[in-house]
């Protein structure tokens, strides 16, 4: 009997022994060919992010780098711009009812120099007409009036300064992918004039040259679209914010004077 119980054991160590090492060779062939996947999925990425910049590259050569470089110009020189108007125009904003109650409360407590003292402290169009406003409640509304709508508008400048040369970008780039597209057909049958035959391959590569600064050009144009649009529609924000605030202090310098 102890024997075959000994018999029983040893077998039913072996049994789970193999089952054992058969699940931890199938779980180590799994896991390698998961990272061999993730492996394969990583080149995979890398190398396509590479031809992608090296087609780009290839691209941009092809298509004449003398009309490339002035598009990609007007493209670097239209996001600086973008970019610098986008920041003043978000540190430019500021939050025109609690601006507005601040004035009022300093209007009622400590009179018109706590509230120049508020409108000091803060940043923004809407706070520097608050306090040319007030700088001049003295010599009556009218004239409060006159420096309201006079420094709104010098504010209003500010604002839309050098915005006129992203439109000129804008305009420009598709231009001069045009321009390299007549260049490109010119070229084209300039070459079949010299031929004096109709060959695909003399006119090939003319019209690549053609189709990619046209492509650049518009590409170039679109992006700095939406930045343009962006930033009119910032500016028209802050703008309607700066009437209302000057209508608002108008109002509190009536009720102050009662």
């Amino acid at each position: 009997m102890k024997r075959i119980f000994s018999i029983l054991a040893i077998t039913g160590l072996m049994a789970f022994g193999t089952a054992n090492a058969s699940t931890i060779a199938t779980t180590t062939t799994a896991t390698t060919t998961v990272a061999t996947q993730d492996d394969q999925a990583a080149t995979a990425s890398a190398d396509e992010s590479a031809s992608f910049h090296q087609e780009l590259k290839k691209r941009f050569i092809e298509g004449s780098p003398g009309f490339m470089g002035i598009v990609l110009l007007c493209l670097i020189l239209g996001l600086a711009i973008a970019i610098e108007r986008i920041i003043y125009l978000n540190l430019s904003t500021t939050n025109t009812k609690k601006l507005t109650q601040s004035v009022e409360d300093a209007l009622s407590s400590g009179g018109v120099e706590a509230a120049k003292e508020v409108c000091r402290n803060t940043k923004g169009p809407v706070a520097s007409i608050f306090y040319q406003g007030l700088d001049r409640t003295d010599e009556g509304l009218e004239s409060v009036e006159k420096a309201v709508v006079s420094y709104g508008g010098v504010q209003m400048g500010q604002l839309e300064k050098n915005v006129s040369w992203i439109s000129l970008f804008i305009a420009l780039a598709p231009m001069l992918g045009f321009m390299g597209t007549v260049i490109g057909m010119i070229q084209a049958f300039d070459k079949i004039e010299a031929a004096g035959d109709m060959q695909p391959s003399l006119v090939a590569g003319g019209i690549k040259v053609a189709l990619l600064t046209t492509v650049f050009g518009l590409i170039v144009a679109i992006i700095l679209q939406i930045f343009y649009n962006y930033i009119i529609a910032k500016i028209d924000s802050i703008v309607n914010d700066m009437e209302d605030a000057s209508i608002t202090l108008m109002d509190l310098l009536i009720r102050n004077k009662k």
